[in-house]
């Protein structure tokens, strides 16, 4: 088969994985399609911690027994450990599976490879590394935590042209448009937590709660406060969602990662204020930047990222791998800051 067809049903593994993104924490988004005579007769993606995995769920999807010829894509190496559910090695082991093929081996420096060896030595014909870049991205979140017991943290704002979170005192809050609110929600709709300052909290009482995105979860609430002052009646402490909100008193940004860290948060969306922001920068605790640029000059009092800055142009943090996009007269930016060490 030309690699060509090998990268097209990968991305049909990757789409299936996207449908889990948001869902599965602690455990990664996972997808699968199985092929026969070049067509994809089975799907299935991880759809929540505890249920089958992807693979699992593609080889019960196509319900009958899997033919020699057969080959099964996922976009992840198959778990060949027990825990809340049997080693996926074993079912394809067993369904009889002869084909695999592989987007990303498993992060996790105890069983890194350990799936792919076990099958090879069942005589399942592995392939990996098909379209891996994009399916290591795909959990880009899980793989630090995995890996370092800290979660991946996106330094999230909405600004104007000037820099500034905030318009005049008095006015709208808004300094985007709709629509970029929208993709913001859905940006919170795949995180974990939702952090802020005590600040925001009681200048914008925000819900911080996940709207317009279907079959999701509420992410958790997190507030940091020096005083414990916080309005009774805020949203965040008095609607539905109160018991999914955490609040942190004179903790430090990196005590606080540390320990949602050990709670089993794996991504965590800081959502401002600009104290909080410029503490994430100074202490190079952000793993990915995304802003939304809204066509404005506020001359408003929050500035984005406050904090100690670069000494000289030279020193300034930059971004790899940014991607730009219009969402009606907003501007989207994302990327990843160009930290020592970083891919």
């Amino acid at each position: 088969m030309t690699i060509d067809r090998h990268n097209e049903y990968m991305r049909a593994a990757l789409d299936e994985a996207k449908k889990a993104l948001g869902r599965t924490s602690p455990n990664p988004a996972v997808g699968a399609v199985l092929v026969i005579d070049n067509k994809i007769v089975s799907k299935g993606h991880h759809r929540e911690a505890g249920r089958a995995h992807a693979e699992i769920e593609c080889l019960c999807d196509f319900g009958a027994p899997v033919p020699v010829h057969a080959t099964l894509y996922v976009t992840l190496e198959p778990c060949s450990t027990a825990g809340r559910t049997a080693p996926c090695t074993d079912a394809i082991i067993k369904a009889g599976l002869k084909n695999i093929v592989i987007g990303a081996t498993d992060p996790n420096p105890r069983h890194s490879g350990r799936g792919i060896i076990e099958l090879r030595n069942a005589g399942v014909q592995v392939r990996d590394g098909i379209l891996a870049k994009e399916c290591w991205r795909l959990n880009e979140a899980f793989n630090k935590w995995i890996v370092t017991g800290r979660p991946f943290v996106i330094a999230k704002c909405g600004m104007s042209l000037d820099g500034r979170l905030t318009r005049s005192p008095n006015e709208s809050q808004w300094i985007t448009g709709r629509d970029a609110r929208r993709d913001a929600r859905q940006l919170r709709a795949s995180v974990d937590a939702v952090l802020v300052g005590a600040e925001t909290v009681r200048a914008d009482n925000p819900h911080l709660t996940v709207r317009d995105v279907r079959r999701t979860r509420q992410p958790l609430r997190v507030v940091l406060t020096r005083s414990g002052q916080l309005p009774s009646k805020a949203h965040v402490l008095s609607d539905k969602f109160a018991a999914r909100t955490l609040i942190y008193r004179r903790k430090s940004l990196g005590a606080v990662l540390r320990d949602l860290g050990r709670r089993g948060i794996t991504s965590v969306l800081i959502e401002g204020g600009g104290e909080v922001l410029g503490e994430a920068l100074d202490k190079q605790l952000i793993d990915k930047v995304q802003i939304y640029l809204g066509p404005i000059i506020t001359g408003g009092p929050v500035v984005a990222f406050p904090g100690k800055g670069a000494g000289k142009t030279a020193d300034a943090l930059g971004l790899r791998e940014i991607a730009y996009q219009q969402i009606g007269q907003n501007i989207s930016i994302s990327g990843y800051p160009d930290l020592p060490g970083s891919e």
